[in-house]
């Protein structure tokens, strides 16, 4: 049996304990008990959550034993830090475990507990700078629902810990398991960790019409070429001023920008199509089908062929 401790310390966000849910159904779908979860805090007993509920939980000691720690954070990680005696626990406790998962603010617990040091983690997109300059050494990647990098596992957001835990249940029991688990909790589908916790095109957003107009030539024309010299004659500037301009407005380079909006093109046909990654790359702008998986490593951690996948399963356990 896989034991599950949820380590929770006051004013917790109660969407954490929703979680449980993925687990409880795996073991329904499993028709065993593969899965036994516990809640702990450091004085045991009732823990009140950031909305008033409260919930039972032992007391936490050197002596809890979890296969898998489970660690919620707050509503606003940056208003209270974690006490020593919770840092030393977490410590402790990650030790003897198989892995460790930070919910939504929860990656700022690790982190505080020396946890994520040279990891690739994730967390709530409005807290990602502030985890990456507390904490310079751990590489944040703000545009992932949630990312596996070897014993920790951390999300973007509560929900996105629903699509985290069912990626420890697929890891755990396997893909079809997992899907049929999405599929009586109702969930769209068993998003792959490498998706966006929001859209680039939105991100992206410019104060003046010629930078607007220049997006929006580039969105309508991803497959020709885009470089800051042709962009900058659509708009009737300097390669230079246009250079300038964009990367004042936008914080990205051309480059970048139009690579971000190819990718998340090409992302979107992948989910919900059928072409083949030859004919996206081409429509998208990418040199070729290697460029195109390249490029998709890099920005989301995970390979067109896997994200594709990962989508079919998840459409077919609807």
């Amino acid at each position: 049996m896989h034991r599950i401790g949820y380590f929770l310390t006051e004013d917790f966000q109660i969407m954490a304990l929703g979680t449980q849910s993925v687990f409880e159904f795996a073991n329904v779908v499993a028709k065993e008990q593969v899965y036994q979860i516990t809640n702990y805090s450091l004085t045991g007993g009732v823990v009140t959550s950031s909305i008033g509920a409260s919930v039972n939980t032992v007391k936490a000691t050197s002596e809890s034993q979890a296969d898998t720690w489970m660690v919620s954070g707050i509503v606003d990680p940056l208003a209270r830090d974690s006490t020593v005696e919770e840092l030393n626990f977490i410590k402790t406790a990650a030790a003897g475990a198989q892995r460790v998962g930070g919910m939504c603010t929860g990656a700022f617990v690790l982190a505080e507990a020396g946890l994520l040091e040279g990891r690739r983690v994730t967390t709530h997109w409005a807290y990602a700078g502030a985890l990456k300059q507390r904490f310079p050494n751990t590489h944040v990647e703000p545009d992932h629902i949630f990312i596996n990098d070897g014993s920790i596992w951390t999300s973007a957001g509560l929900s996105a810990a629903m699509d985290l835990v069912l990626g420890m249940v697929e890891k755990d029991l396997g893909h079809k398991i997992a899907n049929s688990v999405a599929r009586v909790l109702v969930m769209y589908h068993r998003r792959s960790g490498g998706q966006s916790q929001h859209s680039e095109m939105l991100k992206i957003a410019p104060k003046s019409d010629r930078v607007q107009t220049a997006l929006d030539h580039a969105r309508a024309n991803l497959s020709e070429d885009l470089s800051a010299e042709v962009l900058a004659k659509v708009v009737h500037l300097s390669e230079r001023q246009f250079r300038r301009v964009f990367l004042s407005e936008t914080g990205l380079s051309p480059a970048k920008a139009v690579e971000q909006l190819r990718l998340e093109t090409a992302r979107n046909i992948i989910q919900r199509g059928r072409h083949s990654l030859e004919i996206i790359a081409r429509e998208t702008g990418f040199r070729d089908r290697r460029h195109l998986r390249e490029v998709f490593i890099r920005k989301l951690g995970v390979s067109p062929q896997s994200f594709r996948r990962e989508a079919r399963e998840g459409d077919a356990g609807e």
